[in-house]
């Protein structure tokens, strides 16, 4: 069996980041992709298709970090239906994308801000964490510095490589 979704799209709002009771990161994503077409009478037709995206762990703080409404981005996961109940108790369904990959496309800009990332993105302010209980570096040991870096995993197709060009598709 297969269940694999691929898609490039706009984030139609801000990335929503939210943490479970354990303390997992889980972003939402809204993403729009488009397709346009001629119809039967010779006119253009567009049409947008919006999708739910759930990123989790250290790749949806990144999203909810680097990403904003209007970023490109190239979503690779599997389709996934949960069920939850509405207000009035009535049964409710969601078909979402679980993102395994999340790239971003948008060009990087030349001369990124001074609290940027050195990669032209300007990082969003970040939700607030849950309170959890303390964990505390051993005293014999420098506490080790967190460095925000962003994940490089290549281009999202292999046409887009440079040293992929003799590939015969």
């Amino acid at each position: 069996m297969l269940n694999k979704v691929m898609i490039i799209g706009h984030l139609g709002a801000d990335p929503e980041l939210r943490y479970t009771q354990s303390g997992s990161p889980v972003t939402t994503l809204r993403i729009a992709t488009d397709e346009s077409y001629t119809d039967k009478d010779g006119n253009r037709v567009e049409r947008t298709e919006w999708h739910r995206v759930v990123v989790f762990q250290r790749a949806a703080e990144n999203c909810n970090q680097y990403l904003r409404k209007g970023s490109l981005v190239y979503v690779e996961g599997k389709l996934s239906t949960r069920k939850w109940q509405d207000q009035n108790g009535q049964d409710r369904y969601t078909t979402e994308i679980r993102a395994d990959r999340v790239q971003f496309l948008d060009r990087r800009n030349s001369g990124a801000p001074a609290d940027g990332d050195g990669m032209g993105y300007a990082p969003r302010q970040a939700a607030p964490r849950p309170a959890q209980p303390s964990r505390q570096a051993p005293r014999n040991r420098a506490p080790q510095q967190q460095q925000d870096s962003y994940e490089d995993l290549g281009p999202a197709f292999p046409s887009e490589a440079s040293t992929m060009d003799d590939i015969p598709f």
